[in-house]
């Protein structure tokens, strides 16, 4: 299959779409930075066509010059592969034979283009890299949308409930194996998700609330899913060729060593960052978290004590309105709260100095689950763990909430907070889970899809509302396409649209997943119906997530990996910490649902840990067991493994030995022996070394000499048939 057969028709062959912006340059600095450009492109063996992108900028269309030097750079990936162990076997030394065993999917072409683009000049690549150093002016990278498959694919999905494992193979050799995990993931979650959703329902109908029945299998559930996945991801890995794909590291530009040492065993000069260093850097991770947790607990625990202060203390004019004061201020801080949280989280990642490209992401991705776990979880945690077992305690000390509704009240006693006697609110918690599991969900998926279209519809208006004011004025600037050729004109149209387009990051939905069952592992005993809306919304989620790629996002840039990565880890997390909130919830709320009424006088501190060490406990041998039960679990990916290795085996036997290696000799001919062999056989033992052992060696001429001897002596030692029986 030639290469280029891998690019979409109406793509006109382009690989890559290169956007050189060069508003903030002068004439000089941008001439000359963009003809090193163009000769770090053509020195790869890259071709390149340049069109007006408008504003300041130019579209550099990339495509690999000839087929040889793309072939080139196949095998040497695939011979890499096989080096780091990824390929099971050495791929065809002829290129061309190497392809037609194993064709190059559009994803596989895409990022070895990409990693020519990019990738390190010590490598024999570009070295280009987007907003760095000599090459700032380059905005961004990017391959464009096959719009006849996004079509298909969009309403393939609208028909069908369940995803087949083709339809994944399908997103992989489109979108590359990280973009096609995260929906593998997803689907499986989705799948795994009927089971919680049926006995969740039938435990509301049936049970109620807080039942210890549904916690017990809710944490069961929770576990086998968890193991279930890593076998899934080994299998995946096998079926996609990328298991093992993580030993490859990409080395970080940004990273920075202190001195270079010699290698014991490769005898090369690496670049060396003492790890004890990189560790006491780390340990700033502690106050980061600590900051976390005051910045953001405060916010969210202020907003809490006045939405509690308002909703069941005041009693005065405008109640029904001053109710979402909090979660107005919740909107307004708490994002901009993350904002900062997030860039600092970002400077100690950098601080932290990682060398490789994962573990900078994989460092990246704990701190943000941190400020995720504290913003997606705390109000519960505060109102199960806080409110209700302590509100009858904190409500008299509420009145510093006065200010909120002060300007509003009537009379003092309408702002007054009870000293005694005051009655908590046992369905809150209720409310709030409901809220996380329905309402929550329902927004996400607003700000996701929505918002972002009515966005980039309202920003195009604008921009044509801003040209023709400028074109009556007379100075609006040139048109981009004003010179375009006709031919040319909708596809540059269309190029110009999707440079305008964000970037999309897999690691945003796939936190989003987690976050979700996070709310099921910890909180769904408070409703068990919860699974039911994530069932609901998951479907939906998976056709959601192909749209905005297809339609919201630029496409993405393939990227191979062999897991969902460090967020696999927070799902274990949550499903420990799940078995010990499970266990609290269900000891706090067992009188029928009521919780201990905002006094902690009957709770017992001594049962109230024990439960949760045993519920732990538990859980720890439970995830034991269900481990080992799934190891020993054969799989359709473990199998052609297993089939992959021996055939590498029987083949590199058959090379070494030949096809013949383990047949037997060619029978003597017997005709041949005359008394002249024999008188020349006698002749020629004559004159060897007759040694003891030559001697021994020569007494029998040929295996079946050799057999005719032994069957001979069986026949005589062997007892008869009859002795036998008897």
């Amino acid at each position: 299959m030639p290469p280029h057969h891998n690019i979409p028709h109406d793509n006109l062959k382009v690989d890559y779409v290169i956007i050189y912006r060069f508003a903030d340059s002068t004439k000089t600095e941008a001439s000359r930075s963009f003809q090193d450009l163009v000769q770090a492109l053509a020195r790869v063996g890259l071709a390149i066509e340049v069109r007006n992108g408008g504003n300041c900028s130019l579209l550099i269309f990339v495509k690999v010059a000839s087929d040889e030097r793309l072939n080139n750079a196949i095998y040497r990936s695939r011979v890499k592969d096989w080096l780091y162990g990824i390929r099971p076997a050495q791929p065809d030394r002829e290129t061309q034979n190497s392809l037609t065993s194993q064709p190059l999917t559009e994803a596989e072409r895409y990022r070895i283009v990409h990693q020519l683009i990019t990738g390190p000049k010590e490598e024999g690549n570009a070295g280009i890299v987007p907003t760095h150093g000599q090459w700032k002016n380059v905005e961004s990278i990017f391959p464009l949308h096959d719009h006849t498959f996004n079509k298909e694919w969009i309403k393939k999905w609208a028909t069908v409930t369940f995803l087949k494992v083709e339809d994944l193979d399908e997103i992989r050799n489109r979108f590359g194996e990280k973009v096609a995990y995260y929906f593998a993931f997803t689907q499986s979650y989705f799948a795994f998700l009927i089971f919680p959703a049926a006995f969740g329902f039938s435990s509301w109908v049936l049970l109620g609330h807080f039942s210890s029945i549904y916690a017990v299998v809710n944490c069961l559930w929770s576990v086998v899913f968890i193991e279930y996945w890593k076998r899934q991801e080994v299998d995946l890995g096998i079926r996609w060729g990328v298991k093992g794909v993580s030993a490859i590291q990409e080395k970080r530009r940004e990273f920075q060593h202190e001195k270079e040492i010699q290698d014991p065993i490769t005898g090369e000069a690496v670049q060396v960052f003492p790890a004890t260093k990189r560790l006491y850097r780390q340990l700033l991770q502690l106050p980061f978290a600590v900051l976390a947790s005051l910045a953001l607990g405060l916010i969210i625990a202020t907003c809490f004590g006045i939405e509690i202060f308002l909703s069941e203390v005041y009693n005065g004019p405008f109640k029904s309105i001053l109710v979402f004061l909090p979660t107005l201020l919740l909107t307004a801080l708490v994002p901009t709260i993350t904002t900062i949280l997030t860039e600092i989280a970002t400077r100690l990642n950098n601080y932290e100095n990682w060398e490789t490209t994962d573990a900078y992401d994989s460092a990246m991705t704990q701190k943000i689950f941190i400020l995720n776990f504290i913003t997606s979880y705390l109000p519960v945690f505060l109102t199960a763990f806080v409110y209700v077992p302590f509100g009858s305690l904190i409500v008299p000390y509420l009145d510093i909430f006065q200010l909120t509704a002060r300007p509003f009240a009537e009379n003092e006693k309408q702002l007054a907070t009870p000293k005694a006697g005051f009655a908590i609110n046992p369905a809150r918690l209720r409310k709030q889970v409901i809220y996380f599991a329905v309402t929550a969900q329902i927004v996400n998926f607003a700000m996701e899809t929505i918002v972002p279209y009515v966005k980039r519809r309202g920003f195009h208006k604008y921009q044509e509302l801003k040209t023709e004011r400028a074109a009556r004025k007379g100075g609006a600037a040139p048109n981009a396409a004003a010179n375009d050729l006709p031919e040319e004109a909708e596809f540059l149209a269309r190029v110009r649209g999707e440079a305008e387009l964000d970037v999309y990051d897999v690691s945003t939905d796939l936190r989003e997943m987690v976050v979700q069952f996070g709310y099921l592992t910890l909180f769904s005993v408070v409703w068990p119906v919860t699974a039911v809306s994530f069932l609901i919304n998951n479907w939906v989620e998976l056709r959601s997530d192909a749209v905005k790629i297809c339609v919201e996002m630029q496409r993405p840039t393939p990227h191979r990996v062999d897991s969902i990565g460090p967020w696999l880890d927070s799902l274990g997390f949550l499903t420990w910490l799940g078995s010990i909130s499970t266990a609290a919830l269900v000891y706090l709320f067992s009188n029928d649902g009521l919780g201990p009424d905002g006094t902690p006088a009957d709770i017992k501190g001594w049962a109230f840990l024990l439960t949760v060490f045993f519920s732990e406990h538990i859980y720890l041998l439970v995830r034991l067991a269900v481990r080992l039960a799934i190891s020993k679990m054969d799989s359709p990916g473990m199998q052609k493994e297993h089939a992959e290795r021996f055939m590498v085996r029987k083949r590199y036997f058959e090379e070494s030995f030949g096809e013949d290696a383990m047949e037997l000799p060619p029978p003597m001919d017997r005709e041949k022996i005359t008394r002249s062999s024999l008188e020349e056989e006698a002749r020629q033992g004559s004159m060897r070394s007759s040694t003891p052992q030559d001697q021994f060696w020569l007494r029998q001429r040929s295996w079946e000499e050799s057999s005719s001897i032994g069957m001979g002596l069986i026949e005589k030692m062997a007892p008869a048939e009859s002795r036998k029986q008897q």
